[in-house]
């Protein structure tokens, strides 16, 4: 726990000289006490006291004043929120290698199951885009609630030659960014728009954030080889990293490297972990290795409960403000049950 506003526990010394002063009111209290000539005769006459109950209302109240005290330095603690509003980019690799079938029935089908899974997972609420990329990026489905729509955008996938893993993190940060002016025609293919005189260039009013700062949206990229064109991914990932977003990196296939072959034609293939790792230290997101179709749905099944709520410092003062008028209230409502007034 933490305070914004720390010099203001000070006010906590007040709680002690509290505690002396009731003290002080109950001697004098006492002191100037009717005197009786036979004690038997005051106890008979005042019947049986209120014992120990007439201290608790008092000490109640001041546990009130205590807790709205500490609640003056605004105390702060990390506590798991639930997400009002997200948007989760599936970037997916949909090189020739996916055909692979070390992982059943072969890579492009456990991926795209899973990604499906993941999906139906996902509160109504969250926002699911698809990027796939090979050679070059295509966005096959811009961010959406309707869940239909991402999932018919998946079973699309058409198998191209080439991985561009810096490709589908800088055109998922220019969906995810529409107006922001990241540069996508070399990672597409297509021509882009020429600005008109007089705009203003985003790019020149862009200030960096801190990494995995930005809540509101995550990449998720999925990927079976190492980059063969396309920008790099760690500049792709430091992108990333300067707008706060957090990119979730998950390999599937081999990490040692293997040839494999199908439809009269054959392939090296290796899976850059060591790459990937980067990318998800430098944007404070999670690599995840996935050898088989049953761990990619493990996968996709710890990420789905991380998408939705996230862990993030936050003022707890109410809650304070809240237990201190509890006790004022429980004080009072003893203090009229036993003694038909308010202390």
């Amino acid at each position: 726990m933490s305070f914004l506003w720390p010099h203001m526990l000070w006010a906590l010394a007040a709680v002690p000289l509290l505690v002396l002063l009731y003290a002080w009111i109950l001697k004098r209290r006492r002191k100037s006490a009717v005197r009786l000539a036979s004690v038997a005769i005051a106890r008979q006459a005042a019947g049986k006291g209120p014992g120990w109950r007439r201290h608790v209302p008092p000490m109640l109240m001041l546990l009130s004043l205590a807790t709205l005290l500490f609640t003056l330095s605004r105390p702060t603690a990390t506590i798991t929120l639930p997400l009002a509003e997200r948007t989760i980019i599936l970037a997916m690799d949909v090189s020739g290698s996916m055909r692979a079938e070390d992982v059943k029935p072969n890579r492009l089908v456990a991926s795209q199951e899973a990604a499906k899974a993941f999906i139906a997972d996902l509160p109504r609420e969250v926002r699911v885009g698809v990027v796939s990329f090979a050679g070059t990026a295509a966005v096959v489905q811009a961010p959406t609630f309707s869940r239909d729509d991402v999932i018919a955008a998946i079973d699309r996938f058409q198998l191209q030659r080439g991985t561009a893993t810096g490709s589908g993190i800088v055109l998922s940060l220019a969906t995810l960014f529409p107006d922001a002016g990241i540069e996508i025609s070399h990672i597409t293919g297509q021509k882009s728009m020429p600005r008109m005189l007089g705009d203003k260039d985003p790019k020149k009013d862009f200030t960096p954030v801190q990494p995995g700062s930005y809540s509101s949206a995550a990449i998720i990229m999925l990927t079976d080889g190492q980059r063969t064109t396309g920008p790099d991914p760690l500049d792709a990932a430091k992108m990333a990293s300067e707008r706060g977003v957090r990119v979730y990196t998950v390999g599937i296939g081999t990490t040692q490297g293997e040839i494999i072959g199908f439809e009269g034609w054959s392939m090296r293939v290796k899976l850059d972990e060591e790459t990937l790792k980067n990318v998800s230290v430098m944007t404070q997101g999670e690599y995840f290795y996935a050898g088989t179709a049953e761990d990619l749905k493990k996968v996709y099944q710890s990420l789905s409960s991380r998408m939705v709520v996230e862990r993030k410092e936050t003022e707890i003062s109410a809650l304070f403000a809240g237990l201190g008028a509890l006790f004022a209230v429980l004080a009072a409502g003893l203090s009229l049950w036993w003694f038909g007034r308010v202390i």
